[in-house]
């Protein structure tokens, strides 16, 4: 691979595409050249990079040709289809749906945890849910030294967790709400201007878990390497545009205190500690959006765990950017450094 690779951008015009270009702007990460892919009716439209317009190409069997690296968020049946011919002209693609997650030869990869499996891939790496991403950054440094036996987690997730459609649909719900007009939804299944629902995909019946709750499970133990941890989840969507919270609630197998765990996490990558309990000041949404890093707060025993192997705190993050784009961007660039290791 070039130390200028071709980059090209599967899914472009949604709100992780236009994430990508930014990210990969900010943090100078080196393009030889972009290539915008979408569907048909955007092709011939040109999205802005660095100072340049790009024409957007239409998505097809043989867009890949050149391409060292393959970014896509066009969802899973895009990518199950694409992403394969991708591989085969010779890109390393990182997907940001779900459909190759818990495939056992593709690598589930948060550089913060595992890049080393970065490594291992056969052509495809996968980017995490976001959920899971926003838990998992400041739960792992924990894990590594107390190992979490059991995490209960409850998550407040934003509009941007179902595409630039839904942001749209919340501002417009909520506009026509203080306007006092009717408003019918059509990207959610619930109204969404002052109002919370269960999280929108698909419940199982038998579980009664939706596929977001299923999804932060089972890629819990498999970035952790740990099929014995217990996960408990509710995944909540909540009217904001832009940045999950989640309230998270962990027991370790060793005692662990408030200052242990702030010790722990004040050193660690991708996190930052926002617990001011004199001023009431914990992570928010409208703090965390544009931010790389988990915001991490309200720090607290459990006082149902009398045993002191339990502890309770509250975390936000960027649902397109650490949670969605720039996880991708930090797997692709350690990229040249794995191939050359």
């Amino acid at each position: 691979m070039s130390n200028d690779p071709v980059v090209a951008i599967v899914g472009v015009t949604g709100a992780v595409g236009a994430e990508f270009i930014a990210t990969m702007d900010r943090r100078y990460f080196r393009v030889g050249k972009l290539k915008a892919l979408a569907s048909a009716r955007s092709a011939g439209k040109t999205v802005a990079f660095r100072g340049k317009q790009v024409v957007i190409e239409e998505l097809t069997e043989h867009a890949f040709g050149g391409v060292d690296i393959a970014l896509f968020s066009a969802g899973g049946s895009i990518s199950r289809k694409y992403a394969p011919i991708a591989v085969r002209a010779g890109a390393v693609v990182v997907d940001n749906s779900s459909a190759f997650r818990m495939d056992p030869n593709v690598p589930l990869v948060i550089p913060e945890i595992n890049a080393g499996r970065i490594r291992d891939h056969r052509g495809i790496i996968a980017n995490p849910n976001c959920a899971a991403i926003t838990a998992l950054v400041p739960l792992w440094p924990i894990h590594r030294q107390n190992r979490i036996k059991r995490v209960i987690i409850a998550t407040y997730q934003a509009a941007s967790g179902a595409g630039a459609a839904a942001m749209d649909e919340l501002v417009e719900s909520t506009r026509a709400s203080l306007e006092r007009r009717s408003y019918q939804q059509k990207v959610l299944p619930h109204p969404y201007a002052f109002n919370l629902f269960s999280h929108n995909t698909a419940i199982d019946p038998d579980t009664g878990y939706n596929d977001e709750e299923t999804k932060v499970i089972q890629e819990t133990r498999k970035i952790f390497e740990d099929d014995k941890i217990a996960v408990g989840v509710t995944c909540v969507r909540v009217p904001v545009l832009r940045a999950h919270c989640e309230a998270i609630t962990f027991e370790c197998e060793r005692p662990i205190s408030e200052d242990d765990v702030r010790a722990i996490l004040a050193g660690a990558p991708g996190v930052k500690i926002v617990d001011d309990r004199a001023k009431n000041y914990f992570p928010m949404p409208i703090d965390a959006s544009g931010q790389d890093d988990v915001l991490v707060g309200r720090i607290r025993k459990d006082l149902s765990d009398p045993s002191g192997h339990s502890i309770s705190m509250f975390v936000a993050a960027d649902q397109l950017l650490k949670g969605a784009a720039l996880n991708a961007i930090q797997i692709a660039e350690l990229l040249p450094q794995r191939a050359m290791a």
